[in-house]
């Protein structure tokens, strides 16, 4: 029995893994061809801002609200700005600024800057997603949510990372450099990579445009309705109302005129891999139009969000067709708006798992009825759908059509719109996408009549390659490469494993990407103004011109910083000058004190080329009968503080000696010759004590030598141990 329970358990064990292991291909070729659940929006455009869509060679005048994906370029003009939003990421184009998405999915954001300023803000990065600004010469990681600045210059020869918040590195020509929040580097170079570091500056105007566009989305009202992931969001604030349904819960009503409906004041372009995509022409027209529902309530249109707790999955029109391949609609096309609680079919091919994040994040549907849709559409390849009650296709007004040459061409809705009547609508087959093959038009837009004649950047700029250190997909190859396979399955987008073999295949859209070798950490260098704020600038330091100590000394050999309180010996009367090669003799009379220099008390700032003059401390002077080269090491005058007490009393030249206070710490007296055996080095003294006062010098045309055998006694007893 034992052995028939095992032999059972073991047969089950196999068959389940024989099962997995046919159908994991299919569903892992199910997950590959999803589209990513997040797309970015050309959000505010001001000036002149042109667009290159994917795998095309025509610059044509961009759109607002038009969806960006991998390999669409941007080109800021002068006097030009554009804002790039994608989820929690806010992307701020300066003028002249060529912009690019080398990848862009769920887990990764690559972008290409060719030249110009880009001020890009984090607002959240998930553990394990890359964030990459890759230039000429660097690719820069974001390491952390934060406020980021990248330039790179009009011919590709530097780039400047400034981080005001967050951190990140700087990778490139086999060197990587960690930046921190508060620094400005600047990296340097083509076939070799140079950083100088310095703190970040003044916020200028671009700056400041930025921080106002931050301010508004932080601020938006909206954000109490809606996920803070959503795209489009702060837009709503301005331009409708919010408020409370018993049924629905909250609901955004806009600001429209009478007879107004969603999705008839745009255009329908087409953008891999989702098809069919609807770009709005109000300025609010992004957010309500790629998630959630809409519904007409007591007698006008109100957006319903999806849930505030789930990260919304971008859709490219959450519509239904009716009509697009003939029949009753007479070579039109029309559509009308899903309603709360009905489920998103997409046109593309998707998984089961895609369908339910792009409707449970949406709406609030259930999910037995998602994946009983999902089997009919999508598995039994049914595209009409005939047993579904829509709410909204039976309200006056919600339905809207035009000539499929039109939409196919990316023509302005609301001027190529034609009417239909109620039986029309009512006897039209119902589909989850319109069976109608796009033109070269659709993918460039609704201003495709703009094509060749709008702002581009120069060929050195647009053909720039830049570093990157991933590896990027192949750019989506161009639409004359892929308009045949689509005439085949009208409606009906490329699969993304299709369309990537397409893209390796093709040899004239090579990504102009060169690959970052492997790196080792660098530090970099101290530029202009960090070197302006280093210590060199406070007292008891050099200036930074002059490089060698005085007289050659090197910079271990200098005493230690004198104290704050520390007060420089005035210089005395009848003193020589270090280095003088005047003989004792000729010193001034004993009874007539030399005239004192002007203000030679005061140290002045040391020169590169300044000889030693009068106003050298006591300690560095030697005496006429001691060898210059026992001179102890004194701080130069630069690294003494300024006197801030009156002068001290200069002691008459032949006064005698008073004896010395035994109540203070032992000074060492300075016209004594000593020898290196005798007392320890000069900066090792200066370690253990505080400088000290010198004493007045003896009486002119006395020898250190000619002392008084009892003074001479005090001294030794006041030396300090060896």
């Amino acid at each position: 029995m034992n052995n028939q329970l095992s032999f059972r358990f073991f047969y089950g064990l196999l068959a389940a893994a024989l099962l997995t292991v046919t159908l994991a291909p299919h569903l892992r070729a199910q997950d590959q061809d999803d589209p990513p659940s997040r797309i970015a929006r050309l959000g505010y455009l001001q000036g002149s801002v042109s667009l290159e869509p994917a795998g095309e060679s025509d610059w044509v005048e961009a759109a607002p609200n038009r969806p960006m994906t991998i390999g669409d370029k941007l080109w800021a003009d002068k006097a030009s700005r554009a804002e790039v939003q994608l989820g929690s990421v806010t992307i701020d184009l300066g003028e002249n600024t060529g912009f690019s998405f080398l990848n862009l999915d769920d887990n990764t954001v690559q972008i290409q800057l060719t030249a110009g300023a880009l001020n890009v803000r984090v607002r959240e990065l998930d553990q394990g997603n890359v964030f990459e600004i890759d230039t000429p010469n660097q690719a820069f990681t974001v390491q952390e949510p934060g406020r980021y600045r990248v330039e790179a210059s009009e011919n590709g020869d530097y780039t400047v990372v400034a981080i005001r918040q967050g951190a990140g590195e700087a990778t490139g020509n086999g060197q990587s450099y960690t930046l921190h929040a508060g620094q400005r580097t600047t990296f340097s170079g083509t076939t070799s990579l140079n950083a100088e570091v310095e703190p970040v500056g003044n916020p200028d105007d671009f700056d400041d445009w930025s921080d106002a566009r931050y301010r508004r989305y932080d601020g938006s009202p909206s954000a109490r309705y809606c996920s803070r992931d959503m795209v489009g969001l702060d837009d709503l604030d301005d331009n409708g109302d919010w408020r409370r349904d018993p049924q629905y819960g909250n609901v955004w009503f806009p600001r429209v005129e009478a007879g107004w409906a969603p999705y008839h004041v745009g255009h329908w372009a087409w953008i891999d891999p989702w098809g069919w995509t609807w770009v709005d022409d109000d300025r609010w027209g992004y957010a309500p139009f790629h998630y959630g529902r809409w519904a007409w309530l007591e007698g006008r249109w109100g957006w319903i969000p999806g849930p505030i707790a789930e990260r919304p999955v971008y859709a490219p029109a959450l519509v239904v067709f009716i009509g697009g391949g003939g029949g009753a609609f007479d070579g039109n096309v029309a559509w009308f708006p899903l309603g709360p609680r009905e489920v998103y079919v997409p046109s593309y091919p998707v998984s089961q798992a895609y369908v339910n994040r792009v409707n449970i994040s949406n709406t609030t549907v259930n999910v037995t009825q998602v994946t009983k849709v999902y089997n009919t559409t999508i598995i039994n390849k049914t595209t009409t759908i005939t047993n579904v009650n829509y709410a909204n296709r039976n309200v006056p007004g919600a339905v809207v059509a035009m000539p499929q040459r039109g939409f196919a061409s990316a023509q302005p809705v609301a001027k190529a719109a034609v009417a239909v009547n109620a039986q029309q609508i009512s006897s039209a087959p119902v589909s989850v996408r319109a069976a109608i093959p796009p033109s070269n038009e659709a993918v460039l837009g609704t201003h495709a009549n703009t094509a060749n004649h709008v702002a581009a950047p120069p060929q050195a700029i647009a053909k720039r390659a830049v570093i990157a250190k991933a590896a990027p997909p192949p750019p989506p190859p161009p639409f004359a490469a892929r308009q045949q396979v689509l005439a085949q399955h009208p409606g009906e987008p490329i699969a993304r494993q299709q369309l990537q073999k397409m893209a390796l295949a093709n040899t004239t859209t090579a990504a102009l990407v060169k690959h970052a070798p492997p790196a080792k950490p660098a530090t970099p260098t101290p530029g202009p103004a960090a070197r302006a704020n280093e210590p060199a600038n406070r007292p008891g330091t050099p200036p930074a011109t002059n490089t060698q100590p005085p007289n050659n000394r090197t910079e271990s050999n200098r005493p230690a910083e004198p104290p704050a309180n520390a007060r420089p010996e005035p210089n005395r009367p009848g003193e020589l000058a270090p280095n003088s090669h005047s003989q004792p003799n000729n010193r001034p009379a004993p009874n007539r004190p030399a005239e004192p220099p002007a203000r030679t008390d005061r140290p002045r700032s040391a020169q590169p080329n300044d000889r030693p003059g009068t106003n050298r401390p006591e300690a560095d002077r030697p005496r006429p009968s001691e060898p210059a080269t026992v001179r102890p090491n004194t701080p130069s005058p630069s690294e003494r503080p300024q006197p801030n007490r009156a002068e001290p009393t200069r002691p008459e030249p032949t006064r005698p000696q008073p004896p010395a206070d035994t109540s203070r710490p032992s000074q060492e007296p300075h016209n004594q010759p000593a020898s290196r055996e005798q007392n320890p080095p000069q900066d090792e003294r200066q370690r253990a004590r505080p400088p000290v006062k010198t004493r007045p010098a003896p009486a002119t045309g006395q020898s250190p030598k000619a002392q008084k055998p009892e003074e001479k006694k005090q001294e030794e007893k006041n030396k300090p141990p060896q």
